[in-house]
């Protein structure tokens, strides 16, 4: 479907096809901002749960057959003189304990306690220590790695639609795919906070690593749309207003854009039904990714380029 006859399609048609995107644009916006404004209210009211990997300190997952009371574990472990921890079940007899930096010995004798009281059958699956200075390093590392991850594809991008500068200059592509992206990745650390708040989930490496991935998905498909955009600009047709360009470009891209997202949300869901608990906050963190993500850059990213030019226009 060449431009002239996508614009007419989409402008002449009857019913909801006829509904412009981006003419609806303070409506999306108002969305998005009561998000991030609620995402921002659950960060400062309830906290970021940073897992060990950020703040230092041990964690030992144990199996007990049978399963046994959270409250039993967590007195056995606090008897041993361990007494800032948190325990927490992970499936039917599954245990997470949470403590501060545990030494060789200490790790040993919280098992050996565990043994005593519910027989050899206790299985640990794993543990992992790391030192306050370490975590603090990585959080600090993991921060910078997206910030400057999202500067060098603002730049790139703003440098690829270098030739289209008109009616509105290409370094704006690149903040606003930077700007979607950051809506993104708030929404998703609101919502995973919040969650996490009653299923003890924690901000770990692998929280980062599903914000990167976010990341990469929401740009591309932020940038499949702008690109579309640019086509349509530079096309020798006769063309509509610059918010006319700009809604057909969306529109043409809207299908694949949902189809892509969908059959990737399928796949997710799966994970996060049938993974086990160790991969549900992965898949949930990317799930609710996933959802923002489509969301910005169909309904946010474009109509904010059209809002921008007319404000432009304006001054």
């Amino acid at each position: 479907m060449d431009y002239k006859a996508s614009l007419a399609f989409w402008t002449e048609e009857k019913g909801k096809l006829s509904m412009s995107i981006v003419k609806l644009r303070h409506i999306w916006f108002a969305i998005a901002g009561t998000l991030i404004a609620l995402s921002l209210v659950a960060i400062i009211v309830i906290g970021v749960p940073f897992g060990i990997d950020f703040t230092g300190g041990s964690l030992l997952e144990v199996e007990i057959p049978g399963g046994v009371a959270v409250d039993e574990v967590r007195t056995i472990v606090a008897d041993l003189g361990h007494e800032s921890l948190a325990v927490q079940e992970t499936g039917e007899q599954g245990y997470l304990i949470r403590t501060v930096s545990l030494s060789e010995d200490q790790h040993q004798s919280i098992v050996h306690a565990l043994e005593e009281r519910f027989g050899e059958e206790v299985e640990e699956m794993r543990f992992d220590s790391i030192g306050p200075v370490i975590g603090q390093e990585l959080r600090k590392t993991a921060t910078w790695g997206i910030v400057i991850t999202l500067l060098l594809i603002g730049l790139y991008i703003a440098f690829a639609f270098r030739q289209v500068s008109k009616p509105i200059a290409s370094w704006k592509y690149g903040l606003l795919t930077i700007g979607a992206a950051f809506h993104d990745v708030i929404l998703m650390l609101g919502i995973y906070i919040v969650v996490s708040h009653f299923y003890g989930w924690e901000v770990n490496s692998a929280f980062v690593a599903a914000a990167l991935t976010i990341l990469g998905y929401s740009i591309n498909d932020t940038v499949v749309v702008f690109d579309r955009t640019r086509e349509n600009l530079a096309s020798d047709r006769k063309k509509g207003t610059f918010e006319d360009t700009v809604d057909v470009s969306v529109r043409q891209t809207l299908r694949r854009s949902l189809n892509t997202s969908i059959t990737t949300l399928l796949a997710l869901v799966a994970i996060f039904l049938f993974g086990g608990s160790t991969t549900q906050p992965f898949a949930f963190a990317l799930i609710v990714g996933i959802i923002v993500g489509t969301y910005s850059s169909l309904f946010l990213a474009s109509p904010a380029l059209v809002a921008w030019e007319a404000l432009s226009r304006k001054k």
